[in-house]
């Protein structure tokens, strides 16, 4: 399994890091593989599982919640692409302020710099449309704002401060391809130094880079370019990048972490607000990333909930991935599924290129190859992937959606004939 989980992480690598979102092996619904004993077969549908000792042991949500209101800070879990997770965290965010309504909400999603939008939002200040501008929401995050909008919704409602986690993309991508002592106190957005990882976080992040690396074409993390298959090449880039690697995802960690830590206090009439943390699963799982630099910073009475799809892989769902996670169940198809390209996409700097074309997708049929630069899409210039992702999933049935790509020094004009629906 072990192998699979790397191999999923690095799928998913491939579609973010180049953009500064790093996304683990569990952030992504994915079918359970040949001879894994599913989620199904270990935990109860829509319900919810304990796992702080030698077994998982059923939990009442009552008692749980009670306990998680507890504590300074609880982080939920997530994988950005799953909509029943991002319901599952409004569900729990409500069912911890019904316990401790004083209440902070962070988010992964959002990088400092944006804060003044969060408060507005907060505030009543602005509408829908007029948050995501100023929130910069297509820059800085490629998922659909649908997913989260419920969630920033009950923020406001409720009056609850919202709390940007995240620092700029450039950031983590500068320490990547330089690492941390090359660069300037005043280029670090006053993050400190992060702590260690531990050796399995550390294990962890060796096979995502490791894959990452091995898929054609990647250098943009510091490492060298290789050609495809070529073991040796691939084991002197880990060598060279993989520190630098490690350095940009624990300071991201350390980032989001810090933000946290900050607001952790109590204020004049000695009161603590319970801090709540929307954080992908993969800065999550074991305690590995947030979780721990939150202890390092003096923060210790944490909480880690997460949601699990019933086809994930039982042999994960053990003592340590988190307190307690969620199964959730499965629900119908829909009887028309939005139109896929069937591409993961990498984008950096306004440039959005093919990262993995998928096996017998559309966009393998219609010649589209590993490394294509998209430079329009239905006559539009291809700024970036959440763009791309929306032009995508309004096309019609039946229609084609013409592209322009750059492939070496070649632009090919490419039209993707989207089949009719049934």
């Amino acid at each position: 399994m072990k192998r699979n989980s790397a191999r999923i992480g690095a799928a998913l690598l491939a579609g973010n890091l180049a953009c500064g979102v790093f996304a683990a092996a569990n952030e992504r619904h994915v079918e359970a593989p040949g001879g894994v004993s599913p989620a199904s077969a270990c935990l109860s549908a829509a319900a919810w599982t304990k796992l702080d000792g030698a077994r998982p042991r059923p939990a009442g949500a009552a008692a749980l919640f009670a306990d998680m209101a507890r504590r300074d800070v609880v982080l939920l879990g997530e994988r950005h692409d799953a909509g029943d997770d991002h319901r599952w965290q409004v569900q729990a965010l409500a069912a911890l302020h019904a316990q401790r309504p004083e209440m902070v909400i962070g988010f992964e999603m959002f990088p400092r710099r944006v804060q003044p939008a969060l408060d507005r939002w907060v505030a009543g200040e602005l509408t829908v449309p007029q948050f995501l501008e100023q929130s910069e929401w297509g820059k800085v995050w490629t998922y659909p704002a649908e997913f989260y909008l419920p969630l920033f919704e009950f923020a406001r409602m409720n009056r609850i401060p919202m709390l940007a986690l995240n620092v700029d993309q450039k950031l983590t991508q500068a320490i990547a391809a330089k690492g941390w002592d090359a660069l300037a106190p005043a280029e670090r957005e006053g993050v400190g130094r992060a702590a260690p990882p531990t050796g399995a976080y550390r294990d962890f992040l060796r096979e995502v880079y490791r894959l990452h690396l091995a898929m054609p074409g990647r250098d943009d993390v510091g490492a060298a370019s290789h050609a495809p298959g070529d073991e040796r090449a691939i084991e002197r880039s880990i060598e060279r990048g993989f520190g630098h690697f490690v350095e940009s995802q624990t300071t991201w960690d350390r980032a989001m972490a810090e933000a946290l830590a900050r607001r952790a206090v109590a204020g004049a009439d000695g009161a603590k607000p319970l801090l709540v943390g929307i954080i992908g699963s993969g800065h999550l799982r074991f305690g590995y990333g947030v979780p721990h630099q939150l202890r390092d910073l003096g923060v210790s009475r944490i909480g880690v909930l997460l949601p699990v799809a019933l086809d994930a892989d039982c042999a994960t769902i053990r003592n340590g991935l988190a307190d307690a996670v969620f199964a959730l169940p499965k629900q119908a198809a829909a009887a028309v599924e939005p139109p896929r390209l069937g591409v993961s996409l990498t984008g950096r700097e306004g440039k959005v290129s093919i990262a993995e074309v998928m096996a017998d997708s559309l966009a393998e049929k219609s010649g589209l190859r590993n490394g294509d630069r998209l430079l329009s899409v239905a006559g539009q210039p291809a700024k970036n992937i959440a763009q791309i992702i929306a032009a995508i999933r309004r096309q019609p049935g039946g229609t084609w959606l013409p592209l322009q790509v750059l492939r070496g020094d070649e632009t090919l004009d490419v039209v993707v004939k989207f089949p009719v629906r049934p």
